[in-house]
């Protein structure tokens, strides 16, 4: 006979709680928002159910609210007008980029939050890929596509970027923003690099919110093989010797195997992107009543969390903010 009973540790919340292995906190958090060039404008996403693209002005009135309720960062995504948009992406560095002058205001007026920006073509692109793209043939051009990263990066970083965000997965665009970052003195402006960024079909609503999807073809010549999980060991141990300071995994549910391999061997902190395709299949379902949505969420968010991610970019955050603080 055993006196062995596991459900003495689950028999009420006081000792569920007592013994609790991961808990959801706001400093786990970073918030996504698409940003519009219209300082005023605000837009529904209609694919993402409760997100909006807005304007700074908007933005500011939001995060006083968001940061009053412990927000502790936002990721940037900007919405560029068509008319901006070329094959090179010259406009993502120009001086007058509405979204280098937005990041220079928010860290003016909330100077505690971070800044996450992100670094890649395809917003700025008229061919909505992430890098310069070969008329003639087609392909993605690695060497010329790094000029335009680290350039991007460094009017971010000038701009007041806490962490600049290469989402773009070129090979050695790690270490190109790094080494130009060091060299114009923005030593402390951190990488967070998509590390293990797959090609996947989550995108779907964050290509409709900024209008970036690829004009021709696909993305699977630079971003990964969902199949793989090797990849993302070699892609880490790469981007770790090129100096990121935080690795990704994008998306995040579907690869919390990939999260687990990563933090048993990176000595690095790993971050996850709950993307925009895993936030509507959750926000969906709940809004026909077929799910708890605010629970799935949380669960969803705890795994991440346990698999092993000390960052998580999530369209909850707002929402999980507001309930905690209610």
């Amino acid at each position: 006979m055993t006196f062995v009973r596991p459900r003495r540790l689950r028999s009420s919340h006081a000792i569920r709680e007592l013994i609790a292995e991961v808990d959801l906190s706001e400093k786990d958090l970073i918030y996504p928002v698409f940003l519009l060039s219209e300082k005023d404008g605000k837009v529904p996403v209609q694919s993402m159910p409760g997100q909006n693209r807005v304007g700074l002005n908007i933005l500011m009135k939001e995060l006083g609210e968001l940061v009053s309720l412990g927000l502790k960062g936002i990721c940037l995504f900007p919405v560029v007008p068509d008319a901006q948009k070329s094959s090179d992406g010259v406009y993502s560095y120009n001086s007058d980029n509405f979204y280098l002058q937005a990041i220079a205001k928010i860290k003016e007026k909330y100077p505690e939050l971070l800044v996450m920006t992100d670094v890649a073509l395809d917003p700025y692109s008229t061919d909505g890929h992430d890098g310069i793209v070969d008329k003639k043939t087609g392909e993605i051009l690695n060497d010329e596509t790094l000029e335009v990263l680290v350039k991007m990066s460094l009017a971010q970083a000038q701009a007041g970027a806490d962490i600049i965000g290469p989402s773009d997965m070129m090979d050695s665009r790690v270490g190109s923003i790094r080494k130009a970052l060091e060299n114009e003195g923005h030593k402390n402006t951190l990488i967070m690099s998509y590390t293990a960024k797959y090609a996947s079909s989550f995108y779907g609503p964050f290509r409709d919110a900024l209008d970036s999807a690829p004009k021709f073809g696909d993305k699977k010549t630079y971003q990964m093989d969902f199949r793989n999980s090797g990849e993302a060991i070699k892609e880490a141990m790469l981007d770790i010797n090129e100096g990121a300071d935080i690795l990704m995994v994008k998306p995040a549910i579907a690869y919390l195997d990939i999260i687990a391999k990563l933090k048993a061997r990176a000595r690095l902190p790993i971050s996850a992107y709950q993307v925009s395709g895993e936030y509507s299949m959750i926000k969906a379902a709940g809004m026909k009543g077929w799910l708890d949505s605010d629970g799935v969420f949380i669960e969803s968010l705890t795994a991440i969390k346990r698999a092993g991610a000390s960052v998580i970019l999530s369209y909850y955050t707002a929402e999980f903010l507001k309930k905690l603080n209610s």
